[in-house]
C-alpha cells in the first residue's frame, strides 16, 4: 500500500523549523549545508594542502548526520510517500517563458531533464553548464560565508546583519541570472 501526502502546511512546518533553530542556538551550532563540503574535504585530507580545511571535523559530525538524513529522507519520500507524479503547477507565463528558452516538457518534473538528465552529460555544453554552475555555487557560498539555507534560516533567525545582506544578494543574483544572463546563455 502506498501512502501519499501533501506538503506540510506552514503552521506545522514553520514551528518545527523554529524549534530546530532554537535547539541549534542552545547548543551553539549553526545550520547550513555548504559547511558539509568543507568537512568532507577535511576528512579526505585537504587540510594537508590548505589551512582552511585544517580544523576539528569531528565537531561537525552532527551536520554530516543531518546531510545523510536529508538524502535518506529524500529517497524515502520519493520512493514510498509520493504518487510517482513529479509534475508541478507553474504559472502559464512561466511555462511560456521556459518553453521560449528551449526547455522541453516544462512542468512535468522538478528538474529540467535537458539540464539535469543523463543526456546533459553527453554534450559539451551540458557538462560545461554543470561545471561552471557548480563552481559558481561553491565559490558563491564560500565568498558569502555560507549557503542560502545557512544565511536565510540560521543567520536571519539569529538576526545577523551579514546574513540579511547575503540573502538580499542571493535574491538579486537570482533575478539577474533568471532575467538577464540565462536568456543569453540559452
Amino acid at each position: 500500500m502506498e501512502w501519499i501526502y501533501d506538503s506540510w502546511p506552514w503552521y506545522i512546518a514553520g514551528p518545527i523549523i523554529a524549534l530546530v533553530m532554537m535547539a541549534l542556538t542552545l547548543f551553539s551550532q549553526s545550520f547550513g549545508f555548504s559547511s558539509n563540503l568543507r568537512t568532507i574535504c577535511t576528512i579526505v585530507g585537504a587540510g594537508k594542502k590548505t589551512d582552511f580545511f585544517n580544523f576539528n571535523w569531528k565537531s561537525q559530525i552532527w551536520n554530516l548526520v543531518f546531510l545523510l538524513g536529508a538524502v535518506i529522507g529524500g529517497f524515502l519520500s520519493i520512493s514510498f510517500l509520493s504518487s510517482g507524479d513529479t509534475s508541478i503547477s507553474l504559472n502559464p507565463q512561466t511555462v511560456e517563458s521556459l518553453t521560449n528558452l528551449g526547455f522541453e516538457e516544462v512542468g512535468t518534473s522538478f528538474l529540467p531533464q535537458s539540464i539535469f538528465g543523463i543526456e546533459a552529460l553527453q554534450s559539451f555544453s551540458g557538462i560545461l553548464f554543470l561545471i561552471v554552475g557548480g563552481f559558481l555555487v561553491g565559490f558563491g557560498s564560500r565568498y558569502a560565508g555560507g549557503c542560502t539555507s545557512g544565511h536565510a534560516i540560521s543567520g536571519l533567525s539569529n538576526l545577523q546583519l551579514p546574513s540579511l545582506i547575503a540573502v538580499i544578494g542571493f535574491f538579486i543574483g537570482g533575478l539577474l541570472m533568471t532575467h538577464l544572463i540565462l536568456p543569453l546563455i540559452l
